[in-house]
Order: structure tokens, then C-alpha cells, then sequence
């Protein structure tokens, strides 16, 4: 075997095995996850349908509007400015929707970005103990946080990206508040001729959220004092003391290679580990196949597909067969997509789609449209 070939086949194993030896060296360490500790979890909800069939492991690669979610130090990459809507249907009625415009200067060394992102639900009619068939009220959840990017290429390989991030969290009457910052950086060589890239990412590093409002307000029975005689008063103001709680901090790691590198088609392996604090260490396998100005036109097209394992989805009990369950976690993580690209000098437009399997909670669908001049 050639040292040629040798070197490409441990790179494509260390992609598809997607660190699990990493993994299983936690084994033994005693679990202090914080599972369900975080708030603010739409934080981790993807950017554009292209990240989202790839499961993630996108952050090696992305050089578009979507980097400034992924790895803001891939917005530095872009050779021009775009503008991408993304509209997401979650479980259970929601919505979670993310646009962004980003734009190269000096020279295209440097770029400055924006991006927004919002998921929620509107008039969902309030239950209470007292009044099981309804109040009459309605309450909404409007979950959304606003980033600004600046991302810079310090050599011909890499570069690097920051985003400072406010995020908005308002359920029902009570709301919060909350600084983040994202970081990363992006390394992008060849080998044996064809490209690989690795990439690193720390996301959602910040404050935590305390939450305020008219949700909070009480009323308190005056207590009598000691050795007074109990008699009627009337309830004294109060307000309910709340936790604060962290945000969805997470790490990534990315690595991708292009096993195929043509001219106009390229077939990208890669993979991801990724560890969030309110669960434990999950990897991403994925692939991507692009190709450019078919029969000589400016029309191209790409097809995705990945899965992503996260231990926390797995559900542990004494008896599989006892459980609706079984079988559906295996299935979760799956997701694959597509899109259509179409490019003319310097103008570019694209769409793209994705379907994610959530298991019992059943399919997602994500689109994205993005311009490019």
C-alpha cells in the first residue's frame, strides 16, 4: 500500500468514526451532567436547511451567511456579501426562524456580519388547577437573540471570528435577558492534494437568565406574630424569588476532506464532536456532494445526508420491549437535504432543504433561501 493511499484511509476513518474513543474514555468518569439546567435551548436550533442536513458538522466548511451562526470564522472565507432566510416547523406548532447579511472588506481579508434568529408560539390558551377548561387568557413564548460578527483571515490558512450576542427570552408575563459570545477559528490546508479543514468553535458563553415580569407577582397572608390572637388581613404584595439559569454553552470540534475535488464537483467527508453542557458527548458523521455549472450553465445542485448521535436522546430502562421507545432513538439523528444553486458572475441565489427525524416527535422540514452579489 502507498504511503498515498495509507494517509487517505486513516483521514476518511478518523472522519466516519466521529471521535468515539474520546467518548468512551468518559465512560468512566462519574456523570455530573447538567441535563435540563439550561434555558435559552433555541440557541442550538441551526441557522440554514444546508447545516442542518449535515447534522451540524458544518462548521469546517461553512464560507456563507450561515458561518455567522456555525463558526463565525468562516464569514472571513466569503468573496462576496449575501443575505439567508431560514424558516425551521419544530414539534408541537413552533417555529424557529434565523436571517442573516454578512459583508467582506479590505480586501475581502475581513467581513462584519448580522444575524437574527426567533422561535416561539402565539395565543395558547392558559390552564390552571382552579379552572381546568380554561381562564380565557392566552399567553405566547417569543424566544430571540441578535448577533453581530466580525471575522478576519490572518493568513492564507487561517482565520477567525467572534460574535457578541444578546438573547431576548419573554414566556408569557415573565421575560430575561442575557449576553453571549460566540468564538471561532478555521484552518483550511491541503493534503495529498485535495482541501481538509478543521475547525473550532465554543458557542453560547455567557451570562445566565434571570427571569422578571407579572408572572412573578404574589400575594402573602399576613402571618400573626407570636402571641397575637389570628385575625383577617388582608394579603400583602409579594413576588416569587426565581433561579437564574445558564446558558446552552457548547464545543465543537469539526474536521472535513474533500475525497473528491474536481473542477466543478466536489464530495465532502466530514464529522463532528461537540459537547454541550446540558448533555454529554456527542459526535456527527456527514457527506456532501456539490456540483457547479451543469452542461456549461450557471445551474448546479448538492445532495447532504448525516447523523448525529447525542447519548442524552437514549432512552436507559429495565425492559426495551416495554417501551414505545425502542427503535425510534436509533432512528433519531438522521437527516438529509438538498439544494439548487444558481450562479452568474457574482450573482448567486440558492435554495435549500432539510429533513431531520426527531424520533417520536416525527420529521422537521427546514428552508432556506440565500442571494449572493
Amino acid at each position: 500500500m502507498s504511503q498515498f493511499t495509507a494517509r487517505r484511509l486513516a483521514l476518511v476513518t478518523a472522519l466516519l468514526s466521529g471521535f468515539p474513543a474520546v467518548m468512551a474514555g468518559q465512560a468512566t468518569n462519574q456523570d455530573n451532567t447538567g441535563y435540563g439546567t439550561t434555558s435559552a435551548e433555541f440557541l442550538l436550533l441551526g441557522a440554514g436547511a444546508r447545516g442542518a442536513a449535515l447534522g451540524g458538522a458544518f462548521s469546517a466548511i461553512t464560507s456563507d451567511v450561515s458561518a455567522l451562526y456555525y463558526n463565525p470564522a468562516g464569514a472571513a472565507l466569503m468573496a462576496r456579501p449575501g443575505a439567508m432566510l431560514s424558516t425551521y416547523k419544530y414539534v408541537a406548532d413552533t417555529r424557529y426562524s434565523w436571517g442573516g447579511f454578512a459583508i467582506p472588506f479590505s480586501g475581502g481579508s475581513r467581513a462584519v456580519g448580522v444575524q437574527l434568529g426567533t422561535f416561539g408560539f402565539s395565543n395558547q390558551p392558559v390552564y390552571t388547577a382552579d379552572q381546568p377548561d380554561g381562564t380565557g387568557a392566552n399567553y405566547s413564548v417569543n424566544e430571540t437573540f441578535v448577533g453581530l460578527t466580525l471575522s478576519q483571515n490572518f493568513s492564507d490558512r487561517f482565520s477567525a471570528g467572534i460574535t457578541p450576542k444578546f438573547i431576548f427570552d419573554n414566556l408569557g408575563d415573565a421575560s430575561g435577558t442575557a449576553f453571549a459570545v460566540d468564538f471561532g477559528t478555521s484552518f483550511h490546508s491541503m493534503l495529498s492534494g485535495h482541501p481538509i479543514k478543521f475547525s473550532f468553535v465554543l458557542a453560547n458563553l455567557g451570562t445566565n437568565l434571570k427571569y422578571t415580569g407579572t408572572a412573578l407577582n404574589s400575594s402573602t397572608p399576613r402571618e400573626p406574630l407570636p402571641g397575637e390572637d389570628p385575625v383577617p388581613t388582608i394579603p400583602q404584595p409579594s413576588q416569587l424569588r426565581s433561579k437564574d439559569f445558564s446558558l446552552p454553552t457548547i464545543f465543537r470540534v469539526g474536521l472535513a476532506y474533500d475525497l473528491m475535488a474536481g473542477e466543478a464537483s466536489r464530495l465532502t467527508l466530514m464529522s463532528d464532536f461537540n459537547q454541550a453542557t446540558s448533555n454529554k458527548a456527542g459526535f456527527t458523521v456527514g457527506s456532501e456532494f456539490a456540483s457547479n455549472r451543469l452542461g456549461g450553465s450557471g445551474f448546479g445542485f448538492a445532495l447532504r445526508g448525516s447523523y448525529s448521535y447525542q447519548p442524552a436522546n437514549n432512552l436507559q430502562v429495565a425492559d426495551p420491549a416495554s417501551t414505545a421507545l425502542t427503535g425510534e432513538e436509533n432512528l433519531q439523528g438522521l437527516a438529509v437535504g438538498g439544494g439548487l444553486n444558481y450562479a452568474m458572475g457574482n450573482f448567486n441565489l440558492g435554495f435549500d432543504y432539510a429533513y431531520r427525524y426527531q424520533g417520536i416527535l416525527g420529521g422537521t422540514n427546514f428552508f432556506t433561501f440565500s442571494l449572493g452579489w
